[in-house]
């Protein structure tokens, strides 16, 4: 069977915010390596995508205002580009065109039968608006790839389990029947956007298709599992979609430093398995997976990216990380304070404690609430 295509090349690490920013392209260095290392040699090297193509969604006014700020990085703060979450640097424009182009370049190739299974791990930027930078986030890639895929006139299942609301994409499809908007995160109560209600369901003419499930500080395994594994295969029987789309932001593990649940790879394992299973169940296994969130470069984001990319190359997980991986990054994970490189490809029991019975109490009626209210909507259309 062919190999996923893995979306990585020399422009990947150019979508660089600086040294001191949580988003690094350091994280490339182990996180490519560990693919290499279990075999991903299908790789498709991101060029920027065009402005034509990046106004499918975004307003023309801030793609030139990104490409202002691209030559120009000391400008005056506007759209969300500036000192903070976005900071300018040169050539902001064209590494962030890149990463749209990447997940772009991925959907055309899973259009044309050219692969069945993408992976995108520098994708994944989520939060963008049309004519706002925010969170971390210039170009929505993610939601280019959804038009994308809708345009080719696919239903495009949306699935985003990024610790962070995943509202860029959600805004942008809000009105179309089309898509389906999934998102599991913390509650906006604690955490950055501060959205996704369980009661945000789509606009008048897509009500149901907008799908939030808000899980509160201190998730754990467990009751996360729960939610992915009811809510999503109950979605896609009721919307039938003919593409997935994935999002598989890390910063949900508890070793990331800036949210506060608390899984460890061992639901990651299982949550990339049930994408794989809903993709050929449903959408005749096109699926363009991509990154997203992870600030702990060395210890989590590695072996998240390599538990996608071996669901979609049908591999069983390696029971260790190579031992040559881990001492080749021992020391710079050190020197980050992401340390020591973990042997276990997933995590043993233990590593985190166990998540509290009120957690797990109110995460299940959020599910609830959130799966009951969406298929009632979509029983309706």
């Amino acid at each position: 069977m062919p190999q996923p295509l893995l979306v990585f090349g020399p422009r990947s690490t150019d979508y660089d915010f600086g040294w001191e920013h949580p988003l690094t392209p350091r994280r490339f260095g182990p996180g490519i390596e560990l693919l290499r290392a279990f075999g991903a040699s299908e790789l498709l090297a991101p060029e920027p995508a065009t402005v034509a193509q990046l106004e499918r969604l975004h307003k023309a006014a801030y793609i030139q205002a990104v490409q202002h700020f691209a030559v120009h990085p000391d400008s005056p703060p506007q759209r969300g580009i500036g000192p903070g979450d976005c900071p300018a640097f040169p050539g902001m424009h064209e590494a962030s065109a890149a990463v749209a182009g990447g997940s772009l370049a991925a959907v055309a190739r899973i259009l044309d039968g050219s692969t069945e299974h993408a992976f995108h791990p520098g994708g994944g930027l989520h939060h963008a608006m049309p004519g706002q930078a925010s969170g971390f986030c210039i170009y929505n890639d993610v939601a280019l790839a959804v038009a994308a895929a809708r345009d080719a006139g696919h239903r495009v299942l949306y699935v985003d389990l990024d610790v962070h609301h995943g509202d860029g994409v959600e805004a942008m499809f809000w009105d179309d029947p089309q898509v389906l908007t999934c998102s599991f995160h913390e509650t906006g109560e604690t955490l950055f956007p501060g959205s996704g209600g369980v009661e945000d369901r789509g606009g008048r003419d897509a009500r149901g298709r907008a799908v939030n499930v808000p899980l509160q500080p201190g998730t754990g395994d467990p009751s996360w599992l729960e939610a992915v594994g009811s809510v999503v295969p109950a979605l896609a029987d009721a919307f039938h979609p003919t593409f997935l789309v994935t999002q598989h932001g890390c910063d949900t593990h508890a070793f990331d430093p800036l949210a506060h649940l608390r899984l460890t790879t061992a639901a990651y394992a299982q949550a990339t398995t049930l994408m794989h299973d809903i993709a050929h169940r449903h959408a005749g296994g096109r699926w363009l997976a991509t990154g997203g969130g992870g600030y702990d470069a060395y210890r989590v984001v590695p072996r998240a990216w390599a538990l996608v990319w071996l669901a979609q190359a049908h591999v069983d997980v390696p029971a260790v990380t190579p031992e040559a991986w881990r001492e080749r990054w021992v020391a710079e994970a050190a020197e980050h304070g992401q340390w020591p490189p973990p042997v276990e490809m997933v995590d043993p029991p233990g590593t985190v404690g166990s998540e509290s019975p009120a957690v797990a109490g109110r995460n299940a009626r959020t599910v609830e609430h959130a799966l009951t209210g969406a298929l009632e909507l979509l029983a309706q259309s």
